[in-house]
């Protein structure tokens, strides 16, 4: 008897082509012997109650009991008794731990060459390829590249597998719709792309039709494989705004100025100032307008006035004096 948790057999409660036999009736009567077996194998106080039995064949059938393991619920003790014919005795022919139907059990088994992925390969790790990868095909064979097939002569016995059409095809998709293709973020935001840009090498091959590497240092795709139509703000032949860093509006209002701006209530007050003001005007106007009549009024009167006043004859004016 074994008493190991299995994957690899079908959950419990499944029957396989035996869906809807009934067991013997023997068989399924040997729910003592089954609880026994599984008891022996799990201790007692982890069997717990009788799920259900199913036929495996004319000759055999499994009972299931609930398993009280912490951490296994939704699994079964699934225990195989057995039955040779009249004449014979039930006897236990195996005891393994399965899951049911509800059981929470691992992801399904995927050999190591399948769950390796892309940044996996660490210093010193060894990743053969399966001799049937079809990214690949044999050195003499046409890979209807002539670039790879030229560089295979240049070595003199050539490679022992070059790159097949599927492989290119399976890299150009991969690289289109990398970091370093037209549809990335940087790409999208590039004022130009790599296609025109001169620090893009074309790579050999058919793949040098949409594909070159980054040779320019201060970018991320830097010694990358990059698509034509990449791009990224570090463009050979991008040019840069030399206005002024903060932008200047076209209108520039000088604070050293006072607006003065003429409202109805200014213009209510102006105008008794401005009645005030003419006839101010008009008073000093009037004043000089006096002032010069009387002005002329008195030259006009000061000869008479001099005559008047001045002596008749120089004998009055001074007596005594001899003429």
């Amino acid at each position: 008897m074994t008493a190991t948790p299995t994957q690899g057999r079908r959950p419990a409660g499944q029957a396989e082509d035996t869906a809807g036999q009934q067991p013997q009736p023997v068989l399924a009567a040997a729910v003592d012997l089954a609880r026994a077996a599984a008891q022996l194998e799990a201790g007692a106080d982890r069997v717990g109650a009788h799920v259900a039995v199913q036929a495996e064949d004319e000759a055999a059938a499994t009972h299931l009991f609930e398993a009280g393991h912490p951490g296994y619920q939704g699994w079964n003790w699934a225990v195989t008794v057995a039955f040779a014919g009249p004449g014979t005795q039930v006897t236990v022919s195996e005891v393994v731990l399965l899951p049911g139907a509800d059981a929470l059990v691992g992801p399904e088994w995927v050999p190591w060459n399948e769950r390796v992925r892309a940044g996996d390969l660490g210093v010193g790790d060894l990743m053969p390829t399966s001799p049937d990868d079809l990214r690949l095909v044999p050195g003499y064979l046409e890979s209807d590249d002539p670039a790879i097939e030229a560089v295979a002569n240049e070595i003199g016995l050539g490679r022992v597998r070059v790159l097949s059409r599927e492989g290119r095809l399976d890299a150009a998709d991969r690289w289109h719709g990398g970091d370093f293709g037209p549809r990335s973020e940087m790409a999208r935001s590039a004022p130009a792309t790599c296609g025109t840009c001169g620090f893009y090498t074309q790579i050999a091959g058919s793949l040098g039709a949409a594909f070159g590497i980054c040779a320019n240092e201060l970018t991320p795709a830097d010694g990358h494989v990059v698509h034509v139509d990449y791009g990224c703000g570090a463009h050979s032949e991008v040019e840069v705004d030399a206005g002024p860093a903060v932008p200047v509006a076209d209108l520039v209002y000088d604070d050293a100025l006072l607006d003065v701006e003429v409202t109805p209530q200014t213009r209510r007050e102006a105008v008794p100032q401005a009645a005030t003001s003419a006839e101010d005007a008009a008073s000093s106007e009037d004043a000089a307008s006096s002032e010069a009549a009387g002005q002329e009024s008195a030259e006009a009167v000061a000869p008479e006035l001099s005559e008047a006043v001045a002596p008749e004859s120089t004998e009055e004016a001074a007596p005594g004096v001899e003429l």
